[in-house]
């Protein structure tokens, strides 16, 4: 039987998300060469911290700085660990929470407020923080501010609730007018619901592949659509004109499987605030952990020959990202020119997204 090829990617993807739960997430930041440059102007001595949930309650802490000796971590207003420039810590019998939030204390210079990345929800597999990245200049992105997801529509009144405990406030579904009328979103109460269908207009994915190469080259060429095509831009630029003019936040922005579309909306923004390229890749190539049981539930109920067709459709893979970055240099010669040109986010207004959104 074939069907369109976004039409399949759909189903499956949305199968699985209904599926299992998410793996626990880390939130970390790997150095850039390019840091050096900047080093000195950071207010913010770390140069790595995370924050991971376990199944059993315990939170693994880990950190490192540059210019202090000792450092102090705090949740819930008491001292839950503390250790030297560098370290480790795991940390238990804390109460039940939303999002368990730590204050990581340097002796010197400014501290950091971070979560596990992953928000455990009952109806989603791949919710979770935009932020706790480190920049090239050494800044961070801040925590709570900014959401990416997979579908929203079996969030239970649980879901509900806790996300207007964490201020989600603007809700971007960048899925098509199929997708959003079988699986209508649910949204916290008052929150503003704002369609940015990234794929709106295309005459793309007529055709379901035969083969896995085609499968590649059918996700390399969305990839490739979402920089350049119309319907990209104008979703895009949506969304960042959105973050950009809503200072009452949270926002949140969110597809089918969380995972493509959403993944180039956050690619796209981290590369804005300067978040390095291997970090970038990095925060992109999770939804291959947070999907991977809900993905591997999928191709379980399928033939092998057609299993190995729809593996690429619900990977994750650095030539689909790469792909865009091309796209952008192709199409526009920079990043810049991307935001400028293909998404109207002049200096100005990069400049006060970054001011908005990083910390140090």
């Amino acid at each position: 039987m074939k069907k369109a090829l976004l039409a399949a990617t759909v189903v499956a993807t949305t199968l699985a998300a209904s599926l299992v739960a998410a793996p626990a997430a880390t939130a970390a930041s790997r150095e850039s060469p390019r840091d050096g440059r900047h080093q000195s102007r950071s207010a913010i001595p770390f140069t790595e911290a995370s924050v991971t949930a376990g199944a059993d309650g315990a939170f693994t802490l880990r950190w490192n700085t540059r210019g202090t000796e000792r450092v102090e971590i705090r949740a819930n207003g008491k001292v839950v660990a503390k250790g030297g420039s560098r370290g480790r810590a795991v940390v238990t019998g804390l109460p039940a929470a939303d999002r368990q939030w730590f204050d990581f204390k340097p002796q010197r210079g400014q501290g950091l407020r971070l979560a596990d990345r992953l928000v455990r929800l009952e109806g989603t597999a791949n919710f979770r923080d935009a932020g706790g990245y480190r920049t090239t200049g050494g800044r961070w992105v801040k925590m709570g501010e900014i959401y990416r997801s997979d579908a929203l529509a079996k969030l239970t009144d649980n879901d509900l609730a806790k996300l207007r405990r964490l201020g989600v406030k603007t809700v971007f579904d960048l899925r098509t007018t199929d997708e959003r009328t079988k699986d209508v979103d649910r949204v916290p109460a008052a929150a503003t619901y704002v369609v940015a269908d990234v794929f709106a207009g295309s005459g793309s994915f007529q055709a379901l592949p035969k083969t896995p190469e085609e499968a590649v080259e059918a996700m390399i060429d969305a990839e490739k659509s979402m920089v350049s095509g119309e319907g990209g831009r104008k979703a895009y630029a949506r969304v960042f004109q959105g973050i950009g003019t809503d200072r009452d936040r949270a926002v949140l922005f969110h597809c089918t499987a969380g995972k493509d579309r959403t993944g180039w909306s956050n690619a796209a923004l981290l590369t804005a605030l300067g978040v390095p390229r291997e970090t970038v890749l990095a925060d992109y190539l999770a939804s291959n952990d947070y999907r991977e049981a809900a993905n591997d539930a999928v191709l379980s109920h399928l033939p092998p020959q057609q299993a190995a067709v729809y593996k690429p459709l619900l990977d994750v893979r650095p030539e689909y990202l790469n792909a865009g970055y091309d796209e952008v240099r192709a199409a526009y010669g920079s990043f810049d020119r991307y935001l400028d040109k293909g998404l109207g986010i002049d200096r100005r207004e990069l400049r006060e997204l970054r001011e908005d959104l990083l910390v140090g």
